[in-house]
């Protein structure tokens, strides 16, 4: 059941996209219905979920709402996985998983994105270990002559 909401989550999403423009359920309804047995209920509800997520934005049209996305699908996504993600008790060994998942192509775009986030710094280093001293000249013995 969870996997199944999943995947209904991303068809609406992915519809809302798409169509770049506010949509009502009823759009999303009988766009879904050209695929599977669906009830408006169901739509309606993954609709607001989605809503309360923060994923999309509404307003009122009548006596109905009209939903459209908050943010990009990449935004989406990466926070589809930093979520599944988190839910590892040993993350590093859950990457290796995904990679060996990865096709050829997915791992060639991992390596493009990778290439691209290089150049953002990492961590802080903490304010007590900014390194050694520069050198000023003096030995610590006085002035220098």
């Amino acid at each position: 059941m969870v996997r199944q909401l999943g995947e209904l989550e991303n068809a609406i999403m992915t519809r809302v996209w798409q169509w770049n423009r506010p949509v009502t359920v009823r759009e999303v309804l009988l766009d879904l219905q050209s695929e599977r047995d669906i009830a408006y209920t169901t739509v309606m509800t993954v609709l607001d979920k989605l809503h309360r997520k923060g994923w999309l934005r509404r307003e009122r049209a009548g006596r109905a709402y009209r939903y459209e996305p908050v943010s990009s699908r990449e935004a989406y996504t990466a926070a589809l996985m930093n979520d599944a993600w988190a839910t590892s008790d040993n993350p590093a060994a859950a990457l290796v998983h995904f990679f060996g998942l990865m096709s050829p192509e997915q791992r060639e775009a991992l390596r493009d994105a990778l290439r691209v986030a290089a150049p953002f710094p990492t961590d802080p280093a903490p304010a007590d270990s900014a390194g050694p001293p520069a050198d000023t000249g003096e030995t610590g013995e006085g002035p220098a002559r």
